[in-house]
């Protein structure tokens, strides 16, 4: 499916850039010409990565700790000095791990919070002074926010946190800056192999579009609302999960 979006002279700063979604949304952003920061925790894979991108806009690529408040600071001056405001954040930088309640332990609980939810707040929280008029954010929550989660509950509560900040952050950023957010369903990339391997059949005879969501229809669905085709949509999730959980 041929969807193009025009984002020249528009400057895109994503986190977890090297993930499945990620990965998506960079190429996506780089076919219609953004400049693109981009960032993820595995420096080396992403950099491989981008340098396949194509488009006309410029890119500077970094390494991040999402749940260090110093790194997430380089991030946003390495991001100033390399292409001044910018007018697209996506932070997509999270992790998704089976730990069931019963046996959680406070360290895996508090490194889930710390990258999926903490990580957020220390990346939307320094880069709104860098953001330009008409700027946009994206936040990507989950299917598992709205339904709950089974052995994935701080997972669960890391998004759900995520709708009610982007809620909260419609009201203090408009009219400057929009803000949503896309809650992915069940989607074929690298951080929900373990989960497909058991669950993979279940999901789909749960789903009435009767299969798995693919990374480009997520990023797809991010692009637009950067866009100005959503220039009057602020506050928002938008699903994209096939139909398997419905409003």
């Amino acid at each position: 499916m041929q969807i193009t979006f025009d984002f020249a002279g528009t400057t895109l700063l994503l986190t977890g850039a090297n993930g499945g979604i990620g990965r998506e949304i960079a190429t996506l952003f780089a076919h219609a010409n953004a400049n693109l920061v981009l960032a993820d925790r595995d420096l080396p894979g992403l950099a491989g990565f981008a340098a396949n991108l194509g488009g006309t806009g410029g890119k500077h690529v970094q390494g991040l700790n999402v749940a260090d408040p110093a790194s997430v600071q380089a991030l946003v001056d390495a991001a100033v000095a390399a292409f001044g405001a910018v007018d697209y954040v996506v932070p997509s930088a999270g992790i998704y791990l089976a730990e069931p309640f019963a046996k959680m332990t406070d360290d895996q609980w508090r490194r889930t919070l710390s990258i999926n939810l903490d990580g957020v707040f220390y990346l939307l929280g320094r880069v709104q002074g860098a953001l330009s008029e008409r700027s946009a954010i994206v936040n990507l929550t989950s299917l598992a926010g709205h339904r709950g989660a089974f052995t994935n509950a701080h997972y669960s509560a890391s998004k759900g946190a995520l709708t009610s900040l982007t809620r909260s952050l419609a009201r203090e950023l408009g009219p400057r800056t929009r803000v949503n957010a896309v809650a992915p369903g069940i989607v074929e990339t690298p951080m929900t192999r373990e989960l497909l391997q058991t669950r993979a059949d279940s999901s789909i005879a749960q789903t009435p579009l009767a299969r798995l969501g693919h990374p480009a229809e997520v990023a797809r669905v991010v692009a637009f609302l950067c866009s100005d085709a959503a220039s009057f949509i602020t506050g928002e999730t938008v699903h994209v999960n096939g139909g398997i959980y419905m409003l």
